[in-house]
Formats: C-alpha cells, sequence, structure tokens
C-alpha cells in the first residue's frame, strides 16, 4: 500500500535509535523528506546517515528551542506536515513515593511541555494547508500502569487527555492528532528497565505473541498513522503490545 506521504516533510524527535528510529526508518521508506532530532550530535548524524535522513540536534528539555528545531527543519526542507513526537522515559523507582520535586517538573518538561511546544508551532502551517499528522510515543502504562514507572504513568496519561482534546479541535482543519502505546519491544529502554538484554528478551515469553516487538513493526503502524490513508483516524490511542494488556 502506497501511503501517500511521499516528499511530504516529517520531523521524528528522539529518533536516534528505538523506537524514534524505527518510525523514521518507516517514514523515510514511504518516500517521506525526514528530519531526526536527538541530543546527542554524534548519535544522530550515525542515524541519518543510515536513514537518508537530516540531522538536528535538538534537546527537549529546553523548551526555548523548539522553534529554533521548526525553524531549522523548515529552513532546508520545508514546512512540517508530519511531527511525531517521542520522548525518553524518566527514571524508574519501584518506591512510587521516592521522586522529588525536580524529578517531577523534569518528567512533565519531558512528557508534556516539550511535544506540546513543537506542536504548537507546527499547528498553524497545517491550519493554513489544509493537512497535518501529529503523533505521540506514549506507553501501555496509560492502560495498566506499571509499579516502577510513577512519573511516566502520571504525565503520559496526562499527555493522552490532551491529545484527545486537540483532536476534537483541529479535526476540521484535516490534522489528525494520535498517540501510540507500546508495550515490550527490543530497545535499549526496555533493556535497562529489565536489567538487561538477556532478561528483557525472556520477558518477552509472557507476551501472549511470544516475543518482544520490533522498532520496524513500531514504525509501520507509526507511518500508517501519518498516511494519507488515515484522515479519518484522530484522537486514537493505539495498543501495540503483542496482546499483552489485559485491560478493554
Amino acid at each position: 500500500m502506497d501511503f501517500g506521504i511521499r516528499g511530504k516533510v516529517a520531523l521524528v524527535t528522539g529518533a536516534s535509535r528505538g523506537l524514534g528510529f524505527g518510525i523514521a526508518q518507516a517514514l523515510a521508506g514511504e518516500g517521506a523528506q525526514v528530519a531526526v532530532s536527538s541530543r546527542s550530535q554524534d548519535r544522530i548524524e550515525e542515524a541519518a546517515a543510515q536513514l537518508g535522513a537530516h540531522p538536528f540536534v535538538h534537546d527537549s528539555a529546553d523548551l526555548e528551542a523548539a522553534p529554533r528545531l521548526v525553524g531549522a527543519v523548515e529552513g532546508a526542507l520545508g514546512p512540517i506536515e508530519i511531527l511525531v513526537t517521542n520522548t525518553g522515559g524518566p527514571p524508574s523507582n519501584p518506591d512510587a513515593l521516592s521522586f522529588g520535586r525536580e524529578q517531577w517538573e523534569a518528567a512533565y518538561r519531558d512528557l508534556v511541555l516539550a511535544p506540546m511546544a513543537l506542536i504548537e508551532r507546527v499547528v498553524p502551517g497545517m491550519r493554513e494547508r489544509g493537512w497535518g499528522r501529529i503523533v505521540n510515543v506514549s506507553s501501555s502504562a496509560v492502560r495498566e500502569p506499571l509499579p516502577s514507572l510513577m512519573l511516566s504513568n502520571t504525565h503520559r496519561a496526562a499527555m493522552l487527555a490532551g491529545f484527545k482534546t486537540l483532536a476534537r479541535q483541529l479535526a476540521a482543519d484535516g490534522i489528525t492528532v494520535n498517540s501510540i502505546l507500546p508495550g515490550r519491544f527490543a530497545t535499549e529502554r526496555l533493556y535497562e528497565l529489565s536489567g538487561g538484554q538477556e532478561e528483557a528478551e525472556a520477558s518477552g515469553q509472557e507476551v501472549p505473541a511470544g516475543r518482544l516487538g520490533t522498532p520496524e513493526e513500531f514504525g509501520t503502524a507509526a507511518a500508517f498513522l501519518c498516511s494519507e490513508q488515515a484522515g479519518y483516524i484522530t484522537g486514537v490511542a493505539l495498543l501495540l503490545d503483542g496482546g499483552l494488556t489485559r485491560s478493554i
């Protein structure tokens, strides 16, 4: 299937590895002009070289840098038509009351304010053109909170509500706003949370599918939400977890 996004300008944040890289790879495979960003210049340049994408250094915690990133991408490629917001997860701890005020504020900044800073910047142009796709990488923990991820559970759920609100306001402008909720995927983040790659892969046996998901599978689903054909899908939180989540 041709997703109808050939030549469209896409920005994917946190794309130097993992799920962000998988999304950028899928969009590039559909012929989009892909800009990728990360805090590490070395990593993002290496990733961009593999993808045939355009690298940009951006720290999502620096909210004032969001307009500069959007300006740099649009100056190099043209108006952003597809925005994928992907930020790393905050610290984990089995004690939900162990986090300090600074950690709470940092998580809110990374998971809520940072995506919104980019969205606020690109939406006016999308409205003028009557077309846009916005996707946020969230977590299955917004459906079934994980004990050690208090900060992620809380702030990603807040962003889910925010996206539902935005979806209703932007639908008539031809802009879709969706979230993807990943379960267990073979990424460095999961390896870190699980105590190592071997432990993470073993946990894949608990998934009804019998394995961990791959970034490529995740990227394909994200690319479809960015497609021309997905124009009637908005305000959705798409769960990708191999059947692990038990809630309806």
